[in-house]
């Protein structure tokens, strides 16, 4: 009899369960349901409208000031920071009088992932800056990237390029690494400055695809798959890869990196490219020694140097999201971080 109530009491518990499940899995539905209809209706209300973005400028040089006055405040006697403060409210009347006549330092900043992600941020930045910069000016741009997508980082040089052809002096600063497509950047700089353990390099191309084509043959599933041209596709996830489309992968990896080397070779022609092409990265002295940096400093280093000599401003464009855009991309976010957070682990391993 006590064992038959054992059973009982197990088999409500496995029931309970099982109900509770499938209410959670309901409910979850019902919820999903709802957001995406809720996603719907704000993407029709908002679909003629852009998603608007704003420009923030803060001067580096008022900003060092503050900063200054309040630890020389804290630290200092009374007449040590009055003699402080005179001599500053001095150098400031001087580059008051100064006026136009000083020049203007533009600092961006570039933080790339895979898939250049700050690359609409920095077309709208250095347009704005474009507008106003001067060849007596300078542009400084803090990079930082391990590269990533080929065409993606391609459009982001295109963008320092443009610094370059309006005939402004361009300065990457590089703290950590400017490696594949972010030495793709670099290379455009009239002077590169770089970290004494910053990375330099990866001049090289990777590609990297996984096969499930004798997973699928093993279970007896059939793949097929169409194209119109010898070449649309070459290799395949599903389907099984002939040498011939392996080749012609290769053959375009190769060619890739043929424009790869070109464009360095253009924007820094005193580099010995085919020495460095080789996929390998540098630390710091050993970039300078390769001609693939020009100084070591840090940026900080050559900021706070250029706030005595100029005005420095720092640009930042900001991309205010839709609400649409922000329930659409809620739904993948999660998942959609998670690939990239591992990706860009092995990515930033390899320097691509």
């Amino acid at each position: 009899m006590l064992e038959a109530n054992y059973f009982d009491l197990g088999v409500m518990s496995v029931e309970w369960l099982a109900e509770y499940g499938l209410f959670l899995a309901k409910a979850v539905t019902v919820l999903v349901v709802v957001l995406l209809i809720i996603a719907m209706i704000a993407s029709l209300k908002g679909k003629n409208r852009r998603a608007e973005g704003t420009l923030t400028v803060n001067k580096l040089n008022a900003q060092l000031a503050r900063m200054t006055e309040r630890l020389g405040q804290a630290v200092l006697d009374k007449p040590a920071f009055k003699a402080m403060h005179k001599a500053r409210k001095l150098a400031d009347k001087a580059n008051s009088k100064a006026g136009s006549e000083r020049s203007r330092v533009f600092v961006l900043n570039f933080n790339g992932d895979i898939k250049a992600s700050a690359l609409e941020n920095l077309r709208q930045e250095v347009t704005a800056v474009l507008e106003l910069a001067t060849p007596q000016d300078e542009i400084v741009v803090k990079l930082e990237s391990g590269g990533g997508m080929v065409h993606a980082y391609g459009l982001a040089a295109s963008q320092l390029t443009r610094v370059r052809d309006a005939g402004v002096p361009l300065t990457v600063c590089v703290d950590k690494v400017a490696a594949s497509g972010g030495y793709m950047m670099a290379c455009i700089a009239d002077r590169i400055l770089a970290a004494p353990f910053a990375m330099l390099g990866s001049i090289g191309v990777v590609a990297q695809i996984p096969n499930f084509n004798r997973i699928l043959r093993k279970h007896d599933i059939d793949y097929e798959m169409l194209t119109a041209g010898e070449y649309k596709r070459t290799l395949t996830l599903f389907g099984e890869n002939s040498e011939k489309g392996r080749e012609k992968f290769q053959e375009d990896l190769e060619n890739i990196h043929r424009l790869f080397k070109g464009f360095v070779g253009r924007y820094r022609p005193s580099l010995d490219v085919e020495a460095v092409a080789t996929g390998e990265v540098w630390f710091g002295l050993e970039a300078v020694d390769n001609q693939l940096a020009d100084e070591i400093k840090t940026s900080d280093q050559y900021i706070s140097q250029r706030v005595g000599q100029a005005d420095v401003f720092e640009v930042h464009y900001v991309i205010r999201k839709r609400m649409q855009d922000k329930l659409s991309s809620g739904l993948s976010a999660t998942l959609d971080r998670l690939l990239l957070t591992w990706a860009s682990r092995f990515h930033n391993q390899r320097f691509w």
